[in-house]
């Protein structure tokens, strides 16, 4: 059956680096990987690299539209952001891409100023999640102020000039109050999240809004896996977390801190077979065939195949 896809396989996406230089160092990858996960300068040389060539390419051809049409207008507009969305499961590694094509993106010379915001901003306080009885649906497309995230979005295609989003503590589980980043004018914007790809219905399959989330995306990224793999991934960083978040006296999960290894995956294996899992096969994956391109993993978080939307 003919796909809106070209897949392509790991040697095959590697070939497409062409001459774009390596420009992260082991110490750098270290810290920009998750918890859980050992990505090496290989990984990033065979997959990101290449990736990061793809839309260097699209933002230069973005920029040249805008500069062909401010001619034809005859004005001087600024050029406005191009805007990233990376989605993907709880657990698969999209925090760690997003952060890896943010620092190689960087460094390119016609956009050096990237920024990365994460959707956890736009969650609901805990206070009104607890008021709509959505605590344990929390990530789940209700519990964002999905309003508010268009208008941010909004506001940066607009090209205003500071635009701010709150700010989401995962030691507290909270919204931080009083606290915002800032997003000034950055010539590309990385926004990352579970539902960023989401088209709202409500019960009756009806658009709870006329504008997605997804409409001021230039690209879309979704990062996949088997969920068996990504529910193990969950697992293993749920036991780790409490050597290091958990045992913070200021954790919302410090009463897990003390959990053996046997509790923590008992623990664990129920959140992700009660809310995380149930979230990915109803609400996330769903959603995977709206992005352009897509980033397949295997074993140990290597990616295996790259699949890219036809024009």
């Amino acid at each position: 059956m003919a796909s809106p896809y070209v897949t392509f396989s790991r040697e095959q996406w590697r070939g497409l680096r062409a001459s774009t230089p390596l420009t992260i160092s082991d110490e750098e990858l270290a810290c920009l990987q998750g918890l859980n996960e050992k990505l090496s300068l290989t990984e990033v040389a065979d997959i990101y690299l290449p990736l990061s060539r793809l839309l260097n390419l699209h933002v230069g051809a973005t920029q040249e539209l805008y500069q062909a049409t401010h001619t034809f207008l005859g004005n001087l507009e600024k050029k406005v952001p191009f805007i990233i969305g990376i989605a993907g499961s709880v657990a698969v590694g999209k925090s760690t891409t997003a952060r890896i094509l943010q620092t190689l993106l960087s460094r390119w010379p016609n956009h050096p100023k990237v920024d990365l915001v994460t959707t956890d901003g736009f969650l609901y306080p805990n206070r009104i999640l607890e008021e709509r009885g959505l605590m344990k649906r929390k990530g789940f497309p209700e519990s964002y102020n999905t309003r508010r995230l268009v208008s941010f979005l909004s506001d940066v295609k607009s090209g205003v000039s500071e635009v701010a989003a709150p700010v989401y503590s995962h030691l507290v589980y909270d919204i931080v109050p009083d606290e915002w980043q800032i997003v000034r004018e950055p010539d590309i914007l990385i926004v990352e999240g579970l539902n960023v790809l989401q088209t709202p219905l409500d019960e009756n399959q009806r658009r709870l809004t006329e504008v997605f989330v997804s409409d001021f995306f230039d690209f879309s990224i979704y990062v996949d896996a088997q969920e068996d793999l990504i529910k193990k991934w969950y697992i293993d960083r749920f036991k780790l977390l409490r050597q290091t978040a958990f045992s913070d006296p200021a954790s919302y999960f410090k009463r897990y801190a003390s959990l053996s290894d046997t509790e923590a995956t008992q623990v664990a294996t129920s959140i992700w077979n009660e809310i995380n899992g149930i979230n990915l096969r109803k609400n996330i994956l769903p959603t995977r065939g709206r992005a352009r391109l897509i980033l397949e993993k295997g074993e140990d978080h290597m990616i295996q195949k790259v699949k890219l939307r036809r024009l």
